[in-house]
């Protein structure tokens, strides 16, 4: 990166001036700095550097860097070079910049941070461009930092403290003076927030704010995780009083407003240990053969007015947060659990979606408005895939949710499985449509009273959770659907995904080509299609997790947004969230926008609503990385206990450092270091994403199946270190 004068690279001057002065200058870009000023700020008054200083700003003038307005007056020249944009950090105290106006990432070299961290929103300036060299940049202002607070654990000194956190991309702890530790013993976990970063600190200056306990306890680790993201773990009191003061009765002069379906037969299936109940189902056969199925949400925007304290907290929490053995909702409990879970045998508010439809599982007629329900059934997913499987209607006692046989009535068995045929239906017109079909296996935990993994096991979904699945797509749907067909345009909440970035589609065909898969990229449909077919034919092999993840990561993300793109991954034109207010901010403001356009009201203000939608997808993006990381942390938790044992895994990552290897029977993945893998001597092969051995010629590479034991398990980054055993033969 250095420039050259007279045929010969000036390095020194380059780091030492040039991007000193450059950035005095960049700081006031409007403002007139003389080579006096530029000395002052970087304190140097001897004659021998007012003398380098006069050359330096010669030389970054002659080269258009800066512009001489006035004799001995400089300003730095005002060009697209400065870019918007923001920090992403790597592991290895490097960064990349990131904007809108770029189509690559730009490079940032640790010495030219200064002092920006993971996620800001900076200005920089970048050098090498259009000169065929990699550009690089460095930050010239920081615009806004996206979190000053950080979860780490607390180092006390005599007259100071230090923070350092397990999060790899904070690259500097946080010095802690005296007077700001609080009650912090040393070596607890803290939440501490940046208060300050002198100019001349090597460490950003901080107080701590809370403490949360000892490092490797549950609770601490568990309330580490939602502090690192920014995330509650309780109500503020006003909020949970204000929400105790709703009056949650229902009244006949509200259900005489709204479609009466009370007597219609209605049911829920959900998981077994649910809570909070956001939808039901209805099902009545008409006099022309044909079928109503309605799809009843809980009408939580009834009850969640607008402009409320309680509403405010919903919208900044945007989401319920699952993590492994506690869930941290959007709602108070007194709404969530109560009020608005369509729990059976009570009456509630609902919001629906009711349709005919006929054999062919095609909508011959639809509604959308409030109703009033009464569920006269609660199934877990495991007894309606009995009634689903035996086309019986005894529910014997191992699956039921009372711990009892029982018989379900004639009316509700043949509900269930009408309901199935019609889903089955749904979802092959779906797939011949295009979309994608990812059942990933979700991994789940048997947890004893004090929240301890006694046991992994793996959630699949079968038919009871397809035939749920396909109903609710076809309510999120047909609710988009009708909003978005109207004209003039209105403003709505759309769930979009865009198509997937062919980059990342191509690494994955290098991937899945090691084990004879392959895309065909020929058009969208056959992109899709093979897609399908890939995910089709990895089920139940070895390869299956780690090509199931590949694949999703070679998918663009989902999001909420006021631009209707469609969504790919379901190969639907119009789609939305309507079926979750309970636990889904996007979905409350579906519902009211529904309500004001049903009521002939006029389109919404398009900004203030793409603005909730970015909050609201940001926010999704914290809770799904909180619970990624409890999931991390029970799964070392479980390892912990299991440190003699021998473990069959599958190598799922190569990298110059080591192999990543995925445990088949619990799903745990680890790091098996190269330097520690001693039946030879390793070297990483980049076009073979592979480890070759030098004398053997032995390849460790994605998929190969290994033995391993576990070394290290560390709770609080949450990480496994593995020592290898050896290939499967």
């Amino acid at each position: 990166m250095s420039k050259k004068r007279n045929g010969k690279p000036s390095v020194k001057r380059e780091k030492d001036f040039s991007r000193k002065i450059f950035k005095i200058l960049s700081k006031d870009p409007n403002k007139l700095f003389n080579y006096k000023q530029i000395a002052a700020a970087l304190e140097l008054n001897d004659t021998k550097s007012r003398n380098e200083i006069i050359k330096e700003l010669k030389f970054l003038a002659s080269k258009e860097t800066i512009e001489e307005v006035e004799r001995g007056k400089y300003r730095v020249v005002s060009k697209a070079d400065y870019i918007e944009g923001v920090i992403d950090m790597t592991s290895r105290k490097t960064a990349y910049f990131v904007s809108d106006e770029l189509e690559d990432d730009v490079f940032i070299p640790t010495g030219n941070l200064n002092k920006a961290l993971d996620g800001d929103k900076v200005k920089v300036y970048i050098y090498n461009r259009r000169r065929g060299r990699r550009p690089e940049g460095e930050v010239v202002e920081i615009i806004e930092r996206a979190r000053v607070e950080f979860v780490g654990v607390i180092d006390i000194q005599k007259n100071f403290a230090f923070v350092s956190t397990a999060n790899p991309k904070m690259y500097t702890d946080i010095f802690i003076p005296k007077n700001k530790l609080g009650n912090a013993q040393d070596g607890d976990v803290v939440l501490v927030k940046i208060d300050d970063w002198p100019a001349k600190a090597d460490s950003p200056f901080g107080e701590v704010l809370r403490v949360l306990g000892r490092p490797g306890e549950h609770n601490t680790e568990i309330h580490a995780i939602l502090a690192e993201y920014g995330l509650p773990y309780d109500f503020p009191v006003d909020v949970e009083a204000y929400a105790q003061k709703i009056d949650t009765s229902i009244k006949e002069e509200e259900i005489a407003n709204r479609r009466d379906m009370r007597k219609v037969l209605t049911f829920t299936i959900d998981p077994k240990d649910a809570k909070d109940f956001d939808d039901a189902l209805s099902f009545q056969v008409l006099e022309n053969g044909n079928y109503e199925v309605g799809i009843h949400i809980a009408d939580v925007s009834y009850y969640l007015e607008e402009g409320t304290l309680l509403d405010e907290e919903a919208f900044n929490r945007a989401t319920s947060v699952y993590l492994v053995d506690r869930v941290v909702p959007m709602l108070p409990e007194v709404l969530s659990n109560f009020a608005c879970s369509l729990r059976p045998h009570e009456e509630k508010y609902t919001f629906s979606a009711v349709f005919e439809i006929n054999e062919k599982a095609e909508i011959v007629n639809q509604w959308f408005g409030r109703t009033a329900i009464y569920s006269d059934q609660r199934f877990a997913y495991e007894e309606a895939q009995h009634i689903i499987e035996t086309k019986g209607n005894t529910i014997p006692q191992e699956i039921s949710l009372t711990g009892e046989e029982y018989q379900v009535g004639s009316d509700i068995q043949q509900a269930v499985i009408k309901l199935d045929e019609l889903a089955k239906i749904l979802r092959r017109k779906r797939m011949q449509h295009g979309a994608i079909s990812f059942d990933k296996v979700e991994v789940k935990f048997h947890l004893n009273e004090a929240s301890e993994p006694t046991g992994v096991y793996f959630k699949v979904a079968k038919d009871a959770n397809h035939l749920i699945e396909e109903f609710m797509l076809l309510a999120n749907r047909k609710v988009a659907e009708f909003i978005g067909k109207q004209q003039p345009k209105k403003t709505f909440v759309y769930r979009i995904h865009d198509e997937p970035d062919e980059d990342k589609l191509f690494n994955l065909q290098s991937v899945i080509s090691k084990f004879g898969y392959s895309i065909n990229f020929k058009s969208k449909d056959l992109i899709s299609k093979s897609l399908n077919n890939l995910l089709a034919e990895v089920q139940g092999k070895k390869e299956q997790n780690l090509v199931d993840t590949l694949a999703i990561r070679s998918m663009s993300k989902a999001r909420y947004s006021t631009d209707n793109i469609g969504h790919y991954g379901l190969a639907f034109d119009y789609y939305s969230h309507f079926t979750s207010p309970i636990r889904r901010y996007p979905d409350v403001m579906a519902h009211r926008l529904l309500q004001h356009y049903l009521d002939g009201g006029k389109s919404v203000d398009e900004q203030e609503y793409e603005e909730k939608c970015k909050h609201s997808s940001d926010m999704e993006n914290l809770a799904a990385n909180a619970e990624r990381d409890s999931i991390k942390y029970m799964q070392v938790k479980y390892m912990l206990d299991h440190k003699d044992e021998e473990f069959l895994g599958v190598i799922s990552g190569v990298t110059e450092w080591g192999i990543y290897v995925e445990i088949v029977s619990n799903k745990c993945e680890g790091m098996c270091r190269i330097r520690e893998i001693n039946d030879d001597y390793y070297t990483f092969d980049e076009k073979q994403y592979a480890l070759v051995g030098q004398v053997t010629q032995n390849l460790l590479q994605l998929g190969d199946e290994v033995y391993v034991k576990v070394k290290n398990a560390d709770l609080v980054k949450k990480q496994l270190d593995f020592q290898y055993l050896g290939k499967k033969e």
